[in-house]
């Protein structure tokens, strides 16, 4: 993903995490990071419903936003207002009235590479300032 996209995804703000565990993985998760609104998340809980074992979205400070399990059932989810509204654009993809959209999703790796490249870059401007 080019640094241009990454920074779409940033300016969209609301950020958050989601961590995709499969299955014959060992165990081990794929982290992205995109805007968590209630349709960015049932579109890719959506997208994910049979290949992921659980989804656990959270925003950047690890608060819990909800949790979907395979198939695409929505777990926990403590703000039962914003579940209602994930599920009024869950469940058409669920029921197969709807396709996933795409939208802007990068792996947090992408995104904490964009941010080193960041931090390194005032660095060396700092240093050339001295």
């Amino acid at each position: 993903m080019n640094r241009d996209k990454l920074y779409e995804i940033m300016d969209q703000g609301n950020l958050g995490y989601a961590c995709v565990y499969k299955s014959g993985n060992d165990g081990h998760r794929t982290d992205y990071m995109f805007s968590m609104t209630a349709d960015n998340i049932a579109n890719f809980i959506g997208k994910n419903a049979f290949e992921a074992d659980r989804i656990i979205l959270t925003d950047l400070c690890d608060q819990l936003i909800c949790e979907s399990i395979y198939g695409g059932i929505l777990l926990n989810c403590p703000d039962q207002n914003l579940c209602r509204e994930i599920n009024s654009f869950l469940v058409p993809i669920q029921i197969g009235e709807a396709e996933p959209k795409e939208f802007a999703v990068a792996t947090r790796d992408a995104m904490e590479e964009l941010w080193h490249e960041e931090e390194m870059e005032v660095m060396r401007a700092e240093i050339r300032m001295l």
